[in-house]
């Protein structure tokens, strides 16, 4: 008999469902046996055959696909027919690997490419790996790997689901879909919330559970109970139901409930995304990573084109703000036009504004560029520079961005120098946005690619949280707007703690914004600051969370937790009478909200 027990993820499609498990076996991967490359030639050649196939086969699985799912396949089948990647194995086999080594080292090699960058582009590293399995299995003359053969209804579980897989399924027998890993903007999620089955990501253990196992989920707070009880299943849907409705009406700007503005923006890196992100109901565009226009190339984007890419992106935002950050480039992101040589430590080399420093030329027609993008618009375009660390690179970018007539010059506050600083530099320049991701890594001097040190990387760390306050007094010292675009401003519980802080926007993942606007208006500015302070003056993460959660609305409680918030109130020592004594109670609902540990 399986084990009670209750997991916990990231919701990416809302809805609850209860079914047994059906598990997705891992893909077969590396032939261990197979002998070294001798003849790289012949066998690239190999490789290119089975990446043809795969490709072939994704195409037309994309053909027959219904629309809303059709572009994502095609966007896989183009990764297999992808002519670097081809190039890139056939280095691997020039040094000697087998062809299945080759090709997986090739394809790992892009993910972490990819990974490096965040956010979406991070998350094409699934579409990647389904590739690399679906190319080894067809040169180990294997059957591709895939979902099980089932009889009834199951919840799926795998460790990640590609998206030609999670595309073919049929939301009448697959009611649901639980990841080990993945993210909330992957293509799998997408088409999971496309398709209609309630779907959780990086729900840490559920590998552990036997086939079929009774499983509960709710995709709209990231909560998986294994083997539920039947009123367990009932409170699910009973919650699932009060997070809809209230869900319904998080519309308009961003504001906390006594009306202290926040405005919650999107983060976007193409004009694909400026286009899908300007029809949510958002107030712009908080960070524009202009650095996807220029990876991958052989030479940089010319004015034109640049201008074109700028022109189109504020066009879609109209006369809505649109933050761009100008090249983030070097180090994790090398660009092959701008090789300044090996650095020991690429993380504190010349990456951001440093690299623009030695080639000017690129930041120059940048700027250009987004002059005459706003001239051509008049939108409410406001451009900053990464990686700012002293007044004097402050002074060098403002001067020259407003040199050519950009109306907001701001930077961003991705180091400990800058944070603790803040008020000089933004004496210099209009505005600011915090990385949180960056400013973690570097505040812990932990590596965020360093999956071992997940822990040092939490923003709730409250060292971290010190420096967004100092950040923050900078802001209010100099009459300066201080916004958020790293990944901390889609956490609705944090997203407290940060307005509490003073930060003025919150920029996220478009899907977030609507959980993020309704625990604003939960909440008042009092409460926040106080939670704030008490983030701010933990022994810890984990214990300021918690400390924080003492204050939190008794609706957002029931609906972020678990089940039965009386169970949640005496494991953490507080009353349903107590909690939230300032926080707004909303009735019979709350936010559709995300796990936020």
């Amino acid at each position: 008999m399986a084990t009670h027990d209750v997991l916990h993820g990231i919701g990416v499609s809302a809805g609850t469902a209860a079914a047994p498990a059906a598990i997705v076996q891992p893909a077969p991967g590396v032939d261990t046996s197979e002998p070294g490359s001798v003849d790289a030639a012949a066998d690239g050649a190999r490789v290119r055959e089975a990446l043809a196939a795969v490709s072939s086969r994704l195409s037309e699985r994309a053909a027959k696909a219904p629309a809303e799912t059709k572009a994502i396949l095609k966007a896989t089948a183009q990764l297999a027919g992808d002519r670097g990647l081809a190039k890139a194995v056939d280095k691997k086999l020039k040094k000697g690997l087998g062809v299945t080594q080759a090709v997986h080292d090739a394809v790992e090699d892009y993910a972490q490419m990819l990974r490096s960058l965040g956010g979406y582009m991070a998350e094409r590293a699934t579409d990647l790996y389904d590739v690399r399995d679906r190319a080894i299995c067809e040169l180990r003359g294997l059957p591709e790997p895939g979902v099980p053969a089932f009889d009834g209804t199951v919840i799926l579980v795998a460790r990640d689901l590609a998206p030609a897989e999670t595309a073919t399924l049929n939301p009448e027998t697959v009611l649901g879909i639980i990841t080990e890993v993945g993210g909330p903007t992957s293509h799998t999620a997408i088409l999971a919330a496309q398709l209609g089955i309630p779907a959780i990501v990086k729900a840490e253990g559920i590998m552990d559970v036997e086939e079929g196992t009774l499983l509960a989920l709710d995709g709209g707070v990231g909560e998986v109970i294994v083997a539920p009880t039947e009123d367990e299943i009932s409170l699910l849907k009973e919650r699932s139901l009060r997070r809809a409705r209230a869900l319904a009406g998080s519309t308009g700007k961003g504001a906390t409930f006594d009306g202290y503005p926040v405005k919650l923006l999107a983060n976007i890196g193409t004009v694909d995304d400026a286009l899908k992100s300007s029809k949510v109901d958002l107030e712009g565009s908080g960070l524009f990573r202009t650095e996807f226009l220029f990876l991958e190339r052989s030479d940089a984007p010319s004015l034109e084109e640049q201008t074109d890419t700028y022109t189109k992106v504020l066009q879609a935002f109209g006369d809505r703000r649109v933050v761009v950050r100008t090249l983030d480039a070097g180090a994790d992101k090398p660009l092959s036009f701008a090789d300044l040589g090996a650095e020991e430590n690429p993380a504190l080399g010349v990456r951001g504004l440093r690299l623009c420093q030695v080639r000017e030329d690129l930041i120059d027609t940048q700027l250009q560029a987004l002059a005459a993008a706003y001239k051509a618009t008049g939108a409410d375009l406001w451009v900053m520079a990464p990686m700012v660390a002293t007044a004097s690179e402050a002074t060098w970018f403002a001067d020259k961005a407003r040199g050519y007539g950009l109306p907001k010059v701001g930077i961003m506050i991705e180091v400990p120098a800058a944070a603790l600083r803040a008020e000089q530099l933004l004496s210099i320049v209009d505005f600011a946005s915090i990385g949180t991701n960056d400013l973690t890594q570097y505040t812990m001097a932990a590596d965020r690619l360093d999956g071992n040190l997940a822990p040092l990387l939490n923003p709730w760390q409250p060292a971290v949280l010190e420096m967004i306050r100092h950040a923050c007094n900078g802001g209010r010292a100099t009459g300066k707007p201080i916004g958020v675009c790293g990944e901390a401003g889609g956490d609705p519980l944090l997203a407290l703690v940060l307005t509490g802080l003073g930060v003025a926007s919150l920029s996220m993942a478009p899907s977030k914004v609507n959980a993020v606007r309704a625990a604003l208006r939960m909440h008042d500015l009092a409460t926040c600051q106080q939670m704030a302070a008490f983030a701010v003056d933990a022994p810890s993460a984990k214990e300021g969370r918690e400390n924080v959660l003492k204050l939190v609305a008794p609706a957002m409680l029931d609906l972020l937790f678990c089940s039965d918030p009386l169970l949640f109130a005496t494991r953490h020592g507080v009353g349903p009478g107590t909690v939230g004594s300032r926080a707004h109670p909303v009735s019979n609902g709350a936010s559709q909200l995300s796990r936020c540990a």
